[in-house]
């Protein structure tokens, strides 16, 4: 691996307070790239940025993003632009998730997981393609980068919406990919799976409130030993790699692709 290999690069990262966009952010800076890092916790990405500008190797911004707000990632684009001259990718990142079984969701738990997980990700998209398009193709091909899931290829029945809104990202990395192509963007993602982040956190603690684990900290050592082939779950460091090669160079030649980073969970 090019320690390198994205030297240059201006990144756009959504959801970037914490776990994994924390944790990319700072791995894409080591590797010489610039990133404009936005979260509606905007103490979060102060601090992030602050990380990686005190580290001296790429440089960070820090953006107030709401991402269900088309004009707050509008403005968080702009800020990658005015930070950094132009935008050559956006991963992203941001999602949430609430777990409730089937008969018990009600349109706000729907409509909050999709607004966020599915509107928030088309409107990324749409805001950072907007901005290469204006670009010249020749500093190209830029890229787009969803975050899905492993519920991106199947659904668990407690957590449908968020299921539903990861099937969202899986087409919008395939639609994207053939309405992009003419532009010289290219539109992959990848699906992790069992992830101990500050998300997984809550989220253990709410499937022990609607009674699908009777203590917390069980979900994930159940979901390791009956569902992950390799026995563990995992951590942002084992995401980050993955991520920075669909953000590299290396990766030019892929586009509507989702790559799935699971210990085996969902095998394709």
């Amino acid at each position: 691996m090019d320690p390198n290999r994205l030297k240059g690069k201006n990144i756009m990262i959504t959801g970037a307070a914490q776990g994994m966009g924390a944790a990319n952010a700072e791995y894409f800076a080591a590797q010489g790239a610039n990133v404009c890092i936005g979260d509606i916790n905007v103490d979060g990405v102060r601090e992030v940025a602050e990380r990686i500008n005190a580290a001296g190797n790429g440089k960070a911004v820090a953006v107030k993003l709401d991402v269900t707000k088309r004009e707050d990632n509008t403005a968080a684009v702009a800020k990658t632009v005015e930070a950094f001259g132009s935008i050559n990718v956006a991963l992203l990142n941001a999602g949430v998730n609430k777990p409730k079984m089937f008969l018990d969701i009600d349109e706000e738990n729907w409509d909050m997981i999709m607004n966020i997980n599915a509107k928030g990700q088309l409107f990324g998209m749409q805001e950072a393609a907007k901005q290469m398009i204006a670009q010249s193709k020749e500093h190209g091909p830029y890229k787009i980068v969803n975050v899905g899931s492993i519920v991106s290829r199947t659904a668990f029945l407690d957590v449908i919406p968020y299921s539903c809104s990861k099937y969202c990202t899986l087409a919008l990395i395939i639609g994207g990919a053939k309405a992009l192509a003419e532009h010289n963007i290219t539109v992959n993602g990848y699906g992790p799976g069992v992830v101990r982040t500050e998300l997984w956190e809550q989220l253990d603690k709410d499937l022990v409130e609607i009674g699908m684990f009777e203590e917390e900290g069980q979900s994930m050592d159940h979901l390791a030993k009956t569902m992950i082939t390799m026995k563990r779950y995992s951590y942002p460091d084992d995401v980050k790699g993955t991520a920075a090669f669909l953000c590299s160079d290396e990766s030019d030649y892929m586009t509507g692709q989702l790559i799935m980073i699971d210990g085996g969970m969902i095998m394709q």
